[in-house]
């Protein structure tokens, strides 16, 4: 909300600042224009990340024994955060108004999702410590309505507002783990890939462009975006012990190696017939690792939102036709 009210107060200030100036772009005819620049976005609206392969979104810390908790801490943040570069079409009906049309290559910062550290995970005894951090990459779409707020000595403040079409993209979750064991010390390692529902998006931006040539003009915006995504499906791309592909090889860390281990397939509600451990009335044991009773079919599990909300600061060329 004091978001909202920040970007608010700067689009009202800059149109009374354009409404006391001359311009000079009232006889400017219709016209092409491109755009191409870079964007950095702060995150905003930080939630708690979902669930993580059955792993609640905390960092925990276990003592010597690996039974007794020391601390837990939830984990927040928004994938809103990153790098974005994009290219923008646009035309001008008018003087005044215009549209636009973005394309858009966003990279998320990496996120910490689960944390564990030294858990007692087996007898023997073996202990895990391990992160699971998620990052998104996507492409997108971007179409805006443009307000022109007038030309003077070669600033020309403006508005936009728009929506975010997401085109392709995913979620890309990495886990590594440390399994300490009498006999030694295996990594393993993970890697999810989790692909989207179709989505749209708010943004709202207030920029200006400054004229440098008869056709150049250096411009910078300020962005804010909110939108959120929720799971379609997530497959397992790799996973390694100590650098060895065992994706497809049951282990001691990872004894359930089946088609139903490495795919996920998001509901809205597991029931009876779902393809999960506790609603499977065919399951004798709690053990999400080794108890499907379909192993040829993607595990069923409940659909989990991730926000992607962010205040952005773009600076790029413009060039007109």
């Amino acid at each position: 909300m004091k978001t909202k009210l920040f970007l608010l107060g700067l689009l009202v200030s800059a149109m009374t600042v354009a409404g006391q100036t001359t311009t000079t772009a009232d006889n400017k005819p219709e016209t092409w224009y491109f755009k191409l620049g870079g964007s950095y976005f702060m995150q905003t609206a930080a939630t708690e990340f979902p669930i993580v392969s059955g792993a609640l979104p905390n960092t925990d810390v276990y003592a010597a024994n690996g039974t007794t908790l020391i601390s837990r801490e939830t984990n927040h943040g928004s994938f809103g955060e990153g790098f974005r570069t994009g290219l923008n079409v646009g035309y001008r009906f008018s003087p005044r108004l215009g549209v636009e049309m973005g394309f858009n290559y966003f990279t998320s910062k990496s996120k910490t999702m689960v944390e564990t550290v030294n858990r007692l995970v087996a007898p023997g005894p073996i202990f895990a410590t391990g992160t699971a951090e998620g990052k998104i990459t996507a492409f997108d779409l971007a179409p805006a309505v443009v307000l022109f707020l007038g030309e003077t000595k070669g600033f020309e403040p403006y508005t936009k507002v728009g929506v975010i079409v997401p085109v392709v993209g995913d979620l890309t979750i990495e886990t590594k783990r440390t399994y300490t064991t009498p006999a030694g010390a295996v990594n393993a390692y993970a890697k999810d890939v989790v692909l989207p529902n179709p989505t749209v998006g708010f943004m709202a931006a207030l920029g200006t462009s400054y004229k440098v040539g008869k056709n150049i003009s250096l411009f910078a915006e300020i962005e804010y975006r909110n939108f959120t995504v929720h799971g379609k499906s997530k497959e397992t791309k790799e996973y390694t012990e100590n650098g060895v592909d065992k994706l497809n090889v049951p282990t001691s860390f990872r004894p359930d190696a089946s088609y139903s281990a490495s795919h996920v397939d998001y509901v809205e509600q597991l029931n009876s017939g779902s393809n999960h451990y506790l609603f499977n009335p065919n399951t004798t044991t709690a053990n999400i690792s080794t108890d499907t009773t379909r192993p040829n079919d993607a595990m069923n599990d409940i659909s989990s939102y991730v926000g992607i909300s962010g205040l952005g600061f773009t600076f790029g060329l413009k060039y007109s036709l």
